[in-house]
């Protein structure tokens, strides 16, 4: 993903600022307020609430 574009997005919900997290498989963007992580496929980044996975205590 361009860091241009990351610097650009923020969180659907809270308008926060958001943090792209790399993982082997898959990419998501945190929101690290409302402890939310955004998919990210094919490098397009999925920003709605049903698609969003909620973080665990451990994460984030």
């Amino acid at each position: 993903m361009d860091p241009r574009l990351i610097e650009l997005l923020v969180c659907p919900l809270c308008k926060g600022p958001l943090k792209l997290e790399r993982g082997e498989a898959h990419s998501e963007l945190v929101c690290p307020a409302d402890r939310l992580a955004f998919p990210v496929r094919d490098g397009i980044p999925v920003m709605l609430e049903s698609e969003a996975r909620a973080l665990d205590e451990q994460e984030g």
